[in-house]
């Protein structure tokens, strides 16, 4: 008996559009990325690297932002705007009321936490500086002064790109950012030139316009990436006109998502501070103890690598996915949201997978390639890098869940998380020597990274009933899985063995050599594997970016 034709198929339209989408916007992300590195570099000509104290001041008073606006609304507008916009969209109007209502709602709720933050500027900068000398503090609050105001531009930026997104329109919201970094590097230059002696200036030395200039360059480029999705806006049609009175317009369901999320980036936050506490305290333990390992610095180089990944190809093909499941959920089309779950997972599995074996094959000869003696950089990022997949594919599942307007479960996903994460921090702090803690940091970030997968994936299975389109068993992501983990684990092996072949050097050119080479050799392998075992997921996201490439169009 022959098994019945797979009724939610995705059309070959469908899914050549979802690529296109996410390679759009994973170009986006590529080109702010590279110009974030360039940033950080004439940002350390201009004020210094790490000891001098404009680039330690200015740090915390331009970090703050960041934080704050992650604590109080980053990943609440995420989940909340999109479901409410789709939906919005079906009513006579064309939602164009409760649209203007929702974005006044935001706007308003930032608004008052950016100003309340502003002039709390001495008392924030208090809580990352600590015992700074006086004159540090000053220095810093008067930064921060400049700075904090990026927190609702930053609300703003994510407002008006999450209402692109709900129309379909995905570029504009992560090309913004590069607009952003370019602004911020003419801005240091511009100091560099008048300022040319700031990497010794004392705390006192720094005259009020030169910190106008810094700090408020700095937040002129987050305004400029705001307010440039005005013009993209406008061309999708979109008329913004304030709206008071919220009231009656079914900000109820609203609200509630936006307190589960809330409460999910507050246990997130807590975890990440005593994950900074722990691998802070392994730091001062080796440097007491004259030993070489893994410090808070490493984890933050390891980290960033791990980002990026999932930055490129995870984020960008879930945001294009998450109007798609927003809509389907409101219109009850379970089979449209399992089959769009099934293919967005299968793809960051895939490109997850090709990023664990190149990790985790050549971890230390990265962290050695970035910087001289960054080999703990390396076993941290390997460490890591065992968890990258089930990461991905645990954002994916939140996003399912957002969809239906459901945010409590993702939290709960979160807590076992966190506290397998918690468990994790205590017992390398008490249990394992200085020199592997922060290795062992990133084990327990993996393993919990797993767990909570696993959990996810149990519990939106029993909301989908199955994880897959029908006539396809439930299984087609559990055999792409065990096919793309046998793959990895070859391609990494041989990338392994060829980067022992070489051992560990000293001179960051011959790293960089074997990463080349090794990532070649990983990639080759990977490729090759995947067409031999019918793994298409790779060519539906590569080909329309080779199809941009001189030549290659018409293939």
């Amino acid at each position: 008996m022959s098994a019945a034709p797979d009724k939610t198929a995705v059309p070959d339209e469908s899914t050549a559009s979802l690529a296109r989408s996410s390679a759009l916007m994973a170009s986006g992300t590529l080109v702010s990325r590279v110009l974030g590195f360039a940033r950080s570099v004439v940002q350390g000509a201009a004020i210094g690297g790490t000891t001098q104290v404009g680039a330690q001041t200015f740090d915390i008073a331009n970090k703050a932002p960041n934080v704050f606006y992650m604590l109080l609304a980053g990943g609440v507008l995420n989940a909340v705007l999109v479901p409410q916009i789709v939906r919005a969209l079906k009513l006579p109007d064309g939602g164009k009321e409760f649209v203007d209502r929702l974005v006044t709602l935001a706007l308003i709720v930032m608004a008052v936490a950016t100003v309340l933050l502003t002039l709390a500027a001495p008392f924030v900068v208090r809580l990352y500086a600590g015992d700074w000398p006086s004159d540090w503090l000053t220095l810093t609050a008067a930064m921060a002064f400049w700075c904090l105001p990026q927190v609702f531009f930053y609300g703003l930026y994510t407002v008006l790109g999450q209402v692109l997104n709900a129309k379909g329109s995905f570029g504009p919201f992560m090309w913004a950012p590069v607009l952003n970094n370019v602004v911020a590097i003419a801005g240091l230059a511009v100091f560099m030139v008048l300022v040319p002696d700031a990497k010794d200036l004392t705390a006192g030395g720094w005259e009020p316009w030169m910190v106008a200039l810094l700090a408020g360059t700095a937040t002129l480029g987050i305004v400029a990436q705001a307010l440039v999705l005005f013009w993209p806006l406008h061309r999708a049609g979109f008329r913004y006109r304030p709206r008071l009175g919220f009231r009656g317009y079914g900000f109820r369901s609203a609200g509630r998502v936006a307190g589960w999320t809330f409460a999910a980036v507050v246990v997130g936050q807590v975890v990440f501070a005593l994950t900074t506490r722990t691998s802070s305290n392994a730091g001062r333990e080796l440097a007491r103890l004259g030993l070489d390992g893994a410090t808070n610095a490493s984890y933050t180089y390891a980290y960033l690598l791990f980002m990026l990944p999932h930055s490129l190809v995870a984020v960008s093909l879930v945001t294009a996915l998450f109007t798609r499941l927003s809509g389907a959920a409101a219109a009850g089309r379970t089979p449209a949201v399992r089959r769009d779950f099934s293919t967005g997972a299968r793809t960051v599995t895939v490109v997850g997978a090709l990023s664990t074996a190149g990790f985790v094959a050549l971890g230390p000869w990265i962290g050695a390639a970035m910087i001289a003696g960054g080999r703990p950089i390396g076993q941290v990022l390997a460490a890591m890098a065992v968890g990258l997949v089930p990461f991905s594919v645990n954002y994916l599942v939140s996003r399912v869940f957002y969809a239906y307007e459901d945010a409590r479960t993702p939290f709960w996903v979160a807590l076992v998380n966190a506290v397998l994460m918690g468990v994790g921090n205590l017992v390398c702090w008490l249990a394992v020597p200085a020199q592997w803690t922060v290795v062992g940091i990133g084990v327990s970030m993996s393993v919990a990274n797993v767990v909570a997968c696993a959990v996810g994936l149990v519990l939106l299975r029993r909301h989908l009933r199955r994880l897959d389109g029908e006539g396809l068993g439930g299984y087609l992501l559990v055999r792409t899985t065990i096919r793309v983990g046998l793959i990895a684990l070859v391609a990494g092996g041989l990338g392994y063995v060829g980067a022992h072949l070489v051992g560990p050097v000293d001179s960051r050119l011959v790293n960089l050599a074997v990463v080349l080479v090794g990532g070649v050799l990983v990639l080759a392998v990977f490729t090759l594997l995947c067409r031999l075992m019918r793994v298409r997921e790779l060519d539906d996201l590569v080909s329309p970016l080779l199809r941009r490439l001189p030549g290659l169009g018409r293939r």
